[in-house]
């Protein structure tokens, strides 16, 4: 069977910026998959990954099947195309907006429109380019995403946090593409009849969202280019792949 693979983030610079076709046989698992391509890459390469299938985290004992798409999914940084911050997503008949976009977020409006008669706080993450990363000048940074998968699970998390803390309204929207300093990368906005639960959302979603949502940056300084090194996975996701020889 063929299976179709997606390399993200630094992986890229080791299996190539194209999604490949991998034959494997019949009732393969993700472990096998990574076993095969663990002999084109350095041994510590798809160790501490994260593997996707069809969009949604897998284990390394998952069964995959003809055609299934997989993403390899190194440490994040922290979905068709990305949308504009002004085609916030609302189709799930909650206040929750979500959006990937390439353009620069209004900061100010969408805090405004989060606000709502109710509320007697809005809590806001608003993440920025700085000019220097442990010492050394940054000029600009390029973020990437595996978008589809990226905007379901920064769907779920803002589903989540308002059952958790029991906010009114969660805003998420994280910028695409290269960014120059001091723009904004990723806002987050909490809006709640009481500043605790706000505070306690807004903490919550950007910590989250830096471990598991499929989002790379790539920083380029006066005197060359990196992957930003992303925080561990969660144990819960994180596969070690086979490693290369």
């Amino acid at each position: 069977m063929q299976v179709r693979v997606i390399p993200f983030g630094v992986l890229k610079d080791w299996l190539g910026n194209a999604p490949a076709v991998v034959e494997l046989r019949e009732g393969a698992s993700v472990a096998e998959l990574l076993t095969r391509l663990g002999a084109r890459v350095p041994a510590t390469a798809l160790t501490g990954i994260a593997v996707s299938v069809n969009a949604e985290y897998a284990t390394a004992a998952q069964v995959l099947r003809e055609g299934d798409e997989v993403g390899l999914l190194p440490p994040v940084s922290g979905g068709g195309p990305a949308r504009p911050a002004d085609a916030l997503d609302e189709s799930m008949g909650e206040p929750v907006r979500i959006a990937l976009t390439r353009e620069p977020i209004d900061a100010e409006r969408l805090v405004a429109a989060a606000k709502h008669g109710a509320d007697g706080a809005v809590v806001v993450f608003d993440g920025i380019v700085r000019n220097n990363t442990r010492g050394r000048a940054t000029l600009h940074l390029d973020y990437e995403a595996y978008e589809e998968m990226a905007l379901k699970q920064m769907r779920q998390l803002a589903s989540e946090a308002r059952e958790r803390f029991g906010v009114r309204q969660v805003t998420m929207v994280h910028r695409l593409g290269r960014l120059e300093i001091g723009e904004t990368s990723v806002l987050i906005v909490a809006a709640s009849a009481h500043r605790g639960p706000a505070f306690e959302a807004c903490r919550w979603l950007i910590d989250t969202l830096k471990q598991t949502v499929p989002i790379w940056k790539k920083e380029t300084f006066a005197n060359g280019t990196v992957w930003t090194a992303g925080e561990p996975f969660p144990a819960e996701i994180a596969v070690d792949g086979g490693g290369g020889q």
